[in-house]
């Protein structure tokens, strides 16, 4: 059975018998994990472990899981710092910023991967214009070339540990002061200043290191009417066309707010795949993804199933195994520290 364009989440900590029939429908390609289905490594491994013997190929695992106010997993887990602590060490001084970019990248990744997880929604790429409620220091930078290089060597390290990068939110969220989960945003901006939040997608583009982006709930009124995770503009004209991306697109949550006005859970699905999105997550609406998923199984797009296929984690290793390391070791105990760093303003 192959990979479905829809990802889904779950209530607990173990797969309930309901669970386990909606993750077997064709239409089904994912699983995102969050906070309440953690308890500890080891049940959090032995859930993920669960899902994945469901089906084959394996259904695609995630978790969002950047450091800062976005880490899912902590207890047995390192604790990591917001991106901006590592944007302020980039100012300090330039290559030691890049090698711990690099740094967080792999051991986000290992430790994920330890656990058998195939994707991190992450690099956050969004530049930092000081007004966004949710993005603030899950920023790398407010420099457009800053945060092109972190997310760039970020991304190296995600994928050095055998897990692909998936930058966010496309084309950008910083400049807009709502939040997506509870409103719709509408950044105002014209297309020659959005080529500023688009300058680290061209970066991690041509450089091959990301295989995966996913799109804002944000309307940019300037250039098209439609969110862009549902704008063949930004999607086709900008993602593929333009910037030449052939992986895949995520569609952010279908259950937030800033969708709620464009139809039925099922209108939205519709309206984001036939746009161009690969997959899209809905979340935390059981009775709405039941709907979703049957709509859906009939639907199949061949060049989404090679892109989302791309996607599964490679190699992984025994969690005992990468804390003996050195590198494991050393990486740990360093963000460890900087996360009890106390919060500081970037520079301009």
């Amino acid at each position: 059975m192959s990979l479905g364009p829809v990802m889904l989440d779950i209530d607990g900590l173990a797969l309930s018998p309901a669970d386990r029939d909606l993750l077997r429908e064709p239409a089904v390609g994912g699983v995102i994990l969050f906070a309440r289905n953690f308890e500890s490594v080891s049940q959090v491994t032995d859930l993920v472990s669960e899902i994945r013997n469901l089906r084959s190929p394996p259904l695609l695992i995630a978790v969002d899981h950047e450091g800062g106010r976005v880490q899912r997993f902590r207890e047995g887990f390192t604790v990591m710092p917001p991106m901006r602590h590592i944007g302020r060490e980039y100012d300090r001084e330039r290559e030691s910023g890049l090698k711990v970019a690099r740094e967080a990248g792999w051991l986000i990744g290992s430790e994920l991967r330890a656990a058998g997880f195939d994707l991190c929604f992450a690099p956050c790429v969004d530049l930092d214009w000081g007004v966004s409620e949710i993005i603030g220091n899950r920023s790398f930078h407010r420099k457009p070339d800053a945060v092109s290089e972190l997310a760039e060597a970020f991304s190296r390290g995600l994928r050095s540990a055998g897990m692909a990068a998936v930058a966010k939110h496309f084309p950008g969220h910083g400049a807009v002061v709502a939040d997506s989960h509870r409103a719709l945003p509408v950044d105002r901006r014209d297309y020659g200043m959005l080529l500023d939040d688009m300058r680290p997608y061209e970066r991690l583009m041509s450089t091959g290191v990301v295989a995966g982006v996913m799109l804002a709930h944000i309307v940019y009124q300037e250039i098209d009417d439609l969110p862009a995770g549902f704008s063949e503009y930004w999607i086709q004209r900008e993602l593929r066309l333009r910037l030449g991306f052939g992986g895949a697109i995520f569609c952010d949550d279908l259950s937030m707010k800033a969708t709620s006005s464009y139809g039925r859970m099922v209108d939205r699905a519709k309206l984001a795949l036939e746009s161009g999105c690969d997959m899209i997550l809905v979340c935390n609406d059981r009775d709405a993804a039941h709907q979703v998923v049957a709509t859906l199984n009939a639907y199949s797009n061949p060049l989404s199933l090679v892109r989302l296929a791309r996607l599964h984690g490679t190699g992984q290793i025994l969690r005992e195994t990468l804390q003996a390391g050195e590198e494991w070791q050393r990486a740990h105990e360093q963000f460890e520290n900087w996360s009890g760093r106390p919060e500081l303003k970037l520079d301009a």
